[in-house]
């Protein structure tokens, strides 16, 4: 029988034990070496495995305000939390929503209550404890006033000794933070700030472009009796998924939710949740602007503009005649180039899962 050598080596980070062995110990066969090897390495495994992380999936506890139409209790109107829950569902990562007021939610986050919020603009003092996703939206803030009203200023400081309307909880960053005009009034949210609007206690209101573009669609009537709207956003704030920095997996969070962002804007997915027919979005990272229809029938008509649902490169220089068009994963550089299979009647089915509702009272 063959005997076992002289000396051992554990190469386990823990062993400490290495040299030669007592002659009582060199004299016993392999055999009982590799059953106490064996024995060690069982244990190892057992430690290690009790001593892993625990591979549960944990639901996040996301919290936002009401915010029409971005952010919602689930029977409403809510983009941006639906842009978010898809993201993080095609991501394998579960999440709940509480709605509170806006000071709420941050508060939640800072005492730990809350592990993130779906829709939330971006400054240095909240990345001390938050991480933010790459943006999703761009939030465009035009200026609303009574009808009749002059809504052509091209920046703040055009509406010196007015009376301008905000909600007072929001990061609207250095724009209105260094500006000496006009006054800002502000409210809890765009609801009340219309009432304000309305009753003449205000000049005017700041409202996000995407809200007045659902509102001019599904509150036409009285859009034209009650308001004047401008063209011109005098405020561009991006929207942002954050969680808590500290919170376990974060890193893992914001990237899984990136990259189905990613794949959203490419597949349909943003122009069926904005009930857009046509957005307009770098899809394949090549630095220039795409057109992307809701499905693979684009409509028996080219567009004449996609709306843009992140902000723009200034650098860039390009036009929107020059937008290439992106259907069902192919790049066109022109409407003619495009298939005739794809210039058939738009096939939109409306998704009754996600409701839409009034988004301002006008009469109160």
């Amino acid at each position: 029988m063959t005997h076992c050598t002289n000396s051992v080596d554990f190469t386990h980070p823990g062993a400490t034990i290495a040299g030669p062995l007592s002659d009582a110990t060199a004299a016993k066969p392999c055999f009982t070496g590799r059953v106490f090897r064996a024995g060690i390495a069982i244990l190892i495994m057992f430690m290690s495995s009790a001593l892993a992380p625990a591979t549960e999936t944990v639901e996040l506890r996301l919290a936002s305000d009401v915010w029409p139409p971005f952010t919602n209790t689930s029977d409403q109107s809510r983009l941006a939390s639906d842009l978010v829950d898809e993201a993080l569902d095609r991501a394998g990562i579960k999440a709940t929503t509480s709605i509170v007021e806006f000071g709420a939610v941050i508060l939640g986050l800072q005492e730990a209550r809350f592990d993130g919020c779906a829709a939330m603009w971006r400054t240095a003092a909240r990345e001390s404890f938050l991480l933010f996703s790459e943006p999703y939206l761009e939030n465009r803030l035009v200026l609303v006033g009574r009808t009749g009203s002059d809504v052509t200023a091209a920046r703040l400081a055009d509406l010196a000794g007015k009376r301008v309307a905000m909600v007072g909880a929001y990061a609207y960053g250095e724009t209105v933070s260094d500006a000496t005009e006009p006054l800002f009034i502000k409210g809890q949210n765009d609801q009340e700030n219309l009432q304000k609007l309305l009753a003449g206690e205000v000049d005017y209101i700041l409202v996000d472009e995407l809200l007045i573009r659902y509102v001019l669609q599904n509150q036409k009537s009285d859009a034209a009796k009650y308001l004047q709207i401008g063209s011109t956003p005098l405020i561009r704030r991006t929207l942002h998924f954050a969680v808590k920095k500290n919170l376990s997996g974060s890193d893992a969070i914001v990237e899984k939710f990136n990259a189905a962002i990613k794949k959203m804007l490419a597949d349909g997915t943003y122009n069926e949740i904005l009930r857009l027919s046509w957005i307009r979005a770098d899809v394949d990272g090549d630095g220039r602007m795409e057109l992307v229809p809701m499905n693979a029938h684009a409509g028996e008509i080219p567009p004449n503009a996609g709306y843009n649902v992140l902000p723009l490169d200034p650098a860039s220089q390009q036009s929107e005649e020059t937008d290439r068009i992106w259907i069902d994963g192919r790049t066109y550089e022109s409407w003619d180039s495009v298939p005739d299979r794809h210039k058939a009647p738009e096939n939109v089915v409306p998704d009754v899962s996600r409701p839409s509702s009034t988004l301002f009272k006008f009469e109160f």
